[in-house]
């Protein structure tokens, strides 16, 4: 990973460091958001053996015969939970569908809260019964992690350093397990995953199995990232950007497809989407208005935007 594309940052300077520790992690976090939006994590709170036993299991999964995933798709979900098939979603404004097949895990709700009954159930792989206990545990470290991210965020923004806390508990989120089959003809015009930006508040990504994720820079020149074996790759998604008035960046990113020779590997990647509650106001906040910055959102939910999200890219009719 270029140190002078996507800066590197220790969580466990947030949280185990003194306050000059502390201030300086909130900083260089701060600006590396306003400036390209994405960076590169340590310290967080996943192992690299839990990472790379999901990612096993994910693989055992996807090499099950079409006819035995597809009966994990739910109808009339919107792909948010279970199993997704093949080029169903594509990019915002495209309308050829990505070349791609995922699973996605939503939120566990273990302690009697009333907003499990707007969750639907996550679906059980019976292949695989390690399949769902280890995608839990990650969604539940990436979860955690995620939240001393947005109480960074909060104090870099002139929040409590807790206003997140509340809205994201028990929220919306979603971990995706994504599969790139290899490639068998020429493509017409899809990518593996055409540019677009997040939808949600930040994304925390584990180390994918294959080079291609590109960012978008400042100088409009697409540059290609990969997470090491101990960080984690986290973005602001849209959510974030509209609620800071466009101060935070949604970077436009994309995953391209392989050089020939390599059509015949897969790509397999696991983002955790942290979202919060539905009724979250993402009303531009007013630390993030001035004169040099007016209002650039009209007023709308989580929930009111995610909705909307999924129809224009097609998982929703």
């Amino acid at each position: 990973m270029s140190a002078n594309v996507i800066p590197s940052v220790n969580l466990g300077d947030f949280i185990h460091g003194d306050e000059a520790a502390k201030h300086a992690f909130v900083q260089q976090l701060g600006k590396a958001y306003e400036d390209i939006g994405f960076v590169a994590v340590k310290g967080h709170f996943l192992s690299d053996e839990l990472s790379n036993n999901l990612y096993n299991e994910v693989q055992k999964f996807y090499a099950l015969p079409t006819e035995d995933k597809i009966k994990y798709e739910v109808p009339g979900l919107a792909g948010q939970r279970g199993y997704t098939g093949f080029g169903k979603e594509h990019a915002k404004g495209r309308s050829e569908g990505d070349l791609k097949e995922f699973w996605q895990f939503g939120q566990y709700v273990d302690d009697g809260d009333a907003i499990a009954a707007e969750y639907p159930d996550n679906v059980v792989v019976s292949e695989y019964p390690d399949f769902n206990s280890l995608g839990k545990e990650a969604y539940k470290r990436l979860e955690e992690t995620g939240r001393y991210m947005l109480r960074a965020i909060a104090i870099y923004l002139g929040l409590d350093e807790f206003y997140f806390d509340d809205k994201i508990h028990n929220g919306n989120s979603i971990l995706r397990a994504i599969h790139y089959p290899p490639i068998t003809h020429e493509p017409k015009s899809a990518v593996r995953a055409a540019e677009h930006e997040d939808i949600n508040l930040i994304t925390l990504l584990m180390g994918a199995s294959a080079e291609g994720l590109e960012v978008l820079n400042k100088q409009n020149q697409w540059v290609g990232i990969t997470a090491l074996p101990d960080q984690l790759v986290v973005n602001v998604g849209d959510m974030l950007q509209r609620l800071t008035n466009n101060r935070l960046k949604s970077t436009t990113h994309r995953v391209v497809n392989p050089p020939r020779e390599k059509w015949s590997t897969s790509r397999f990647s696991i983002p955790f989407f942290l979202h919060p509650k539905s009724n979250m106001k993402l009303d531009c906040l007013t630390e993030c208005i001035s004169a040099d910055n007016p209002i650039q959102y009209e007023p709308i939910t989580a929930g009111e935007y995610l909705d909307e999200r999924l129809r224009e890219i097609g998982l929703k009719k």
